[in-house]
């Protein structure tokens, strides 16, 4: 199943965080694009350094619910610390998108509840797959237009 997977730092060595986190990933992930790395400012949450993002798009047959607990287990090992929402964070791995799957239970929104308003999810997106289409909101590059005014 075709899946997109946003990866954000700003604590530590980000670099060399995402390159470990990109490791771990494709242990279950068949890992097809990623974008570069791109620089932004914070959103929401506390002061707080910028961060560093990216988009990994990617190949798997495990069920979402599964891919995101592996997910959450890397983002730990890497010495992720949830205290504070949207706080400064080592790694943060969100699930964008599962195939053309939608879904809405406790644990797991499919695709991510904000990811149609995030130029830091969108961008780095489309520069490696601008056709793609974010499901139940549209073309992505049309919504990354559209939150850039």
């Amino acid at each position: 199943m075709k899946t997109v997977i946003a990866l954000g730092s700003n604590l530590g060595d980000s670099k060399s965080i995402f390159s470990e986190a990109i490791i771990q990933i494709g242990k279950s992930v068949e890992v097809e694009s990623i974008s570069k790395f791109y620089e932004t400012i914070p959103v929401g949450g506390p002061e707080q350094p910028n961060y560093l993002n990216a988009v990994l798009i990617g190949d798997t047959q495990i069920p979402p619910l599964e891919l995101l607990t592996q997910l959450q287990s890397i983002e730990n090992g890497a010495g992720r610390v949830r205290e504070e929402r949207w706080g400064p964070r080592t790694l943060d791995l969100d699930l964008i998108i599962y195939g053309d799957l939608l879904m809405k239970e406790e644990l797991l929104t499919l695709p991510h509840p904000r990811a149609h308003e995030r130029s830091f999810v969108l961008e780095p997106w489309v520069e490696i797959d601008p056709q793609a289409v974010l499901p139940g909101y549209g073309k992505i590059g049309v919504l990354l237009k559209q939150i850039a005014g």
